[in-house]
């Protein structure tokens, strides 16, 4: 599953995308050939094995809105292979709802439900609604809920919470901040306060919309630095997602870097 290189400097970059269901991944109807992603003909129930035959992580968004029963992540482990990772956004009902409020209930119903994903689970993402503004006590008692051996990365969205408080905060709780990008900028600060990091790609500024150009790749793989790296695009339409992944990956190989096994799609005209 991982690749050894030539110069290996001590970064496992795990490399994937934000979800799996995209239609436009697919050849448009009565094409024929490949798509994206996947080929023409393949059912949408077995887009999830296609995929995890690609790639070795994803970044799974849909239980924010709606949180899926434990036998639905059951069903994700028994479809994906052996050092599979899904990381998992954490429900709504927890950061939009309650915004961070009584937290014990929803972290202890949402670990019972994506604790059967087993050995498959990665990283949890706590995306904060852009108008919660900093509430350090209640970002504490929430973590403390999660056991040591569930990794969290949390995505503020509102400058209140970029201090040195919450940068201390986040390294006590052996949190991840989340790293994000719109048109190949970081629009949070970029704190190392975990063993890991995290990144989410939304847009790139290359043509076409929404692509990463080389050098906003680059960049990023300049400020790794972490023994672990998971990389999420979220830019899926047009199949940018898929590509630019690929183009990280090669990029990253030249650098030495360890990655999981990613695809390499090329654009198309």
């Amino acid at each position: 599953m991982r690749r050894k290189v030539p110069g290996y400097v001590g970064c496992m970059l795990w490399i994937g995308t934000s979800g799996w269901q995209y239609r436009d991944w697919r050849p448009p109807k009565g094409s024929g050939g490949a798509g994206f992603l996947y080929p023409a003909g393949l059912p949408q129930r077995a887009w999830l094995e296609h995929y995890a035959e690609r790639f070795a992580t994803v970044e799974v968004n849909n239980a924010f809105y709606r949180l899926p029963e434990r036998s639905t992540f059951a069903r994700w482990r028994e479809r994906t292979p052996d050092g599979f990772v899904v990381a998992v956004k954490m429900s709504r009902f927890l950061t939009h709802v309650k915004r961070l409020r009584e937290p014990a209930e929803p972290v202890a119903r949402f670990l019972e439900r994506a604790s059967a994903l087993g050995d498959r689970l990665g990283p949890v993402l706590l995306q904060l609604p852009p108008t919660l503004r900093a509430d350090l006590d209640a970002l504490d008692a929430t973590l403390s809920e999660f056991p040591k051996g569930v990794r969290v990365a949390v995505e503020p969205r509102h400058d209140s919470w970029f201090s040195r408080d919450c940068e201390g905060l986040l390294r006590r709780h052996g949190a991840a901040l989340c790293w994000a990008d719109r048109r190949g900028r970081p629009v949070a600060p970029l704190w190392r306060t975990a063993d890991f990091g995290y990144l989410r790609l939304h847009e790139g500024a290359a043509n076409p919309w929404p692509r990463y150009g080389r050098a906003a790749l680059r960049s990023w793989l300049d400020r790794c630095g972490v023994p672990e790296m998971f990389v999420f695009f979220n830019n899926d339409p047009g199949g940018a997602a898929v590509i630019d992944a690929g183009v990280m990956a090669t990029e990253a190989e030249r650098r030495g870097l360890e990655i999981s096994r990613v695809p390499r799609v090329r654009a198309r005209r």
